[in-house]
């Protein structure tokens, strides 16, 4: 099936810009919000932008290391970032000023794969980035920070990764672009955290054995100054040019209603974190 005509040409997106003033628990519960209004017909598709400052992500994984206590020291500490589990997959990623973060919500259950969803997100990259003349792959980079086989890389230095997460019939596809600054100064990062995290200490799970230098920015890799804010303005061109077409619906009572619950839904899943490390 032809991706563009079934999600872009023809389609209406809402666009919502959250690229300052909120907190980062606060941007999963909206994505999980304006999933649900799309599940349910309430709102077109969502695409929404969001950039927090000096904010390390982790995954469900990373919630259970050996050692988590001493890794969240270290970020909060010794490197001045907050540290929250998100509810969605994948293992710990870096935010700041310099990393865009995109979530596109549509309509789709299990007749949507897993991959397609990916692949929705992967054809606007592609769009945004098109007249760059360099080829975007998507295969893991195995010693990035959260690897995954929907890691971006541009000459296998990685520059995104992409999760998903399904809520009440819609689905929510994130990425996060590196778009300034140094893509392995933010991996020795995460290296550092899970130094700090394991101690060495064999675990079920593999944790990413990190080697900074396989991750790089957007800015790096094209080799010319790239702003987060050229990137937005990327993206909104690239949904008119796949054919479809942008709204700003304000946020319905609705949603503001079910936000609050799944926001409080966040912060419960981070009390136990922060209950276990006590």
């Amino acid at each position: 099936m032809d991706l563009t005509s079934k999600y872009f040409n023809g389609h209406t997106w809402r666009y919502v810009d959250h690229s300052s003033g909120l907190a980062p628990m606060q941007s999963f519960a909206f994505d999980d919000t304006f999933s649900e209004s799309v599940g349910k017909d309430l709102s077109p598709n969502v695409v929404r932008t969001w950039v927090h400052q000096h904010t390390v992500i982790l995954g469900i994984h990373d919630s259970r290391l050996p050692h988590l206590q001493d890794g969240i020291r270290y970020l909060t500490d010794t490197r001045g970032y907050n540290a929250i589990v998100r509810n969605s997959g994948g293992l710990g990623v870096v935010l700041d000023q310099g990393v865009l973060n995109i979530s596109l919500m549509f309509k789709g259950k299990t007749e949507t794969s897993i991959d397609e969803a990916f692949t929705v997100m992967y054809l606007l990259i592609s769009k945004m980035f098109e007249d760059e003349n360099v080829d975007i792959d998507t295969h893991e980079i195995q010693h990035s920070y959260c690897p995954g086989k929907f890691d971006l890389s541009i000459n296998n230095k990685k520059f995104a990764g992409i999760s998903q997460r399904r809520v009440r019939g819609g689905i929510a596809v994130q990425i996060y672009l590196c778009v300034e600054g140094s893509g392995s100064e933010r991996a020795e990062l995460m290296r550092a955290f899970y130094e700090h995290a394991l101690h060495g200490e064999k675990t079920k799970f593999t944790y990413p054995s990190i080697e900074p230098e396989c991750m790089a920015s957007l800015e790096e890799l094209l080799g010319h100054s790239l702003t987060v804010q050229e990137v937005m303005f990327k993206l909104l061109y690239a949904i008119k040019d796949l054919g479809g077409t942008l709204n700003m619906d304000p946020i319905t009572s609705f949603e503001w209603e079910r936000y609050e619950g799944y926001y409080e839904r966040m912060l419960a899943r981070n009390a136990k974190m922060n209950a276990k490390m006590e």
